[in-house]
């Protein structure tokens, strides 16, 4: 049975890790600073014992985009996937700036509310970028840090030029269109066939959450997550994992390896034969490294 609050499509599923980790969403009243109203937030949690893992999801997109993954953590770990603040099947309030600002705030009550102990934080693509801000905004939070083809080193989304009446709306029409879609979800993977059906309805489930046009239009211009200087990134101290497809078509490669210079305490593993998404393409193997770095004290 899936939650009333999914969107009908998700019946449509038919990847057994797709319809498992969508059976398993929950959403709890997070009291936060940035509403008087509680903001109600999607997640999931299996698995017990070790530090606990957090995992972030990238741009306009869901929790559901760690269906292969989880599994392979929760294991033998306490694992998390959560939807941040304008994203995926979290509440979109009214009155509230969808920020990256916002987000690290509402990420913060969640964590205070469910975890309230150092994590492991995991943050892929978009998701990369806002563990990054969230790692340097509550240091005390992360134990240590994932960045799985991580943003945050480019500058802010070129869809911000867009978002002014009525390019915006026509801007969010154009990514709900199933075409455009497809075609990103295609150059994300190296094996295209991994862009099926069910990979369709999982990256576009949440379109049909209300307000989504609404919140990822006020994200947008709020600028999201623009580049990170070299020297704030030094100012990370946690042990920062670097997972990165060899073959990603949607950042290149080169980012990874900047990322890795400015990052002091990193270390940068190779995914091979896997494009953007490692965590969907090569989730044991993802998932093998992870785990592997939970008993790292020091990288070199």
């Amino acid at each position: 049975m899936f939650a009333s609050f999914l969107p009908a499509a998700v019946g449509q599923l038919r990847e057994a890790s797709a319809i498992a980790l969508a059976q398993s969403i929950e959403q709890i009243a997070i009291s936060t600073p940035l509403s008087t109203q509680s903001i109600t937030t999607s997640y999931v949690h299996k698995g017990s014992g070790g530090t606990p893992i957090l995992l972030i999801h990238g741009f306009d997109s869901s929790l559901l985009e760690f269906r292969r993954l989880l599994p392979f953590l929760a294991e033998n770990n306490d694992t998390w996937a959560v939807d941040l603040l304008g994203f995926g099947f979290t509440h979109r309030v009214s009155g509230i700036q969808f920020s990256p600002t916002a987000i690290k705030t509402h990420l913060y009550c969640f964590w205070k509310t469910l975890i309230n102990q150092p994590v492991i934080l995991v943050g892929a693509s978009m998701g990369g970028a806002a563990a990054i801000d969230f790692t340097l905004t509550y240091p005390e939070v992360v134990q240590k840090l994932v960045l799985i083809d991580s943003a945050g080193l480019g500058g802010s989304s070129p869809l911000s030029k867009l978002m002014f009446p009525p390019l915006d709306y026509l801007a969010t029409q154009f990514l709900r269109n199933p075409k455009i879609r497809q075609s990103i979800s295609r150059a994300a993977y190296k094996n295209k066939s991994l862009a099926d059906s069910d990979a369709q309805i999982c990256a576009a489930l949440h379109l049909e959450m209300p307000s989504w046009e609404l919140a990822l239009i006020a994200f947008t211009k709020s600028g999201g997550y623009g580049g990170f200087r070299f020297k704030k990134l030094s100012e990370i101290v946690q042990p920062t994992l670097i997972l990165w497809g060899d073959s990603d078509k949607i950042l290149g490669i080169e980012d990874a390896k900047r990322f890795k210079r400015a990052i002091p305490n990193s270390k940068l593993i190779w995914i091979k034969d896997c494009g953007h998404v490692p965590h969907l393409e090569q989730p044991q193997i993802t998932a093998q490294h992870i785990l592997e770095f939970q008993d790292v004290l020091q990288l070199v």
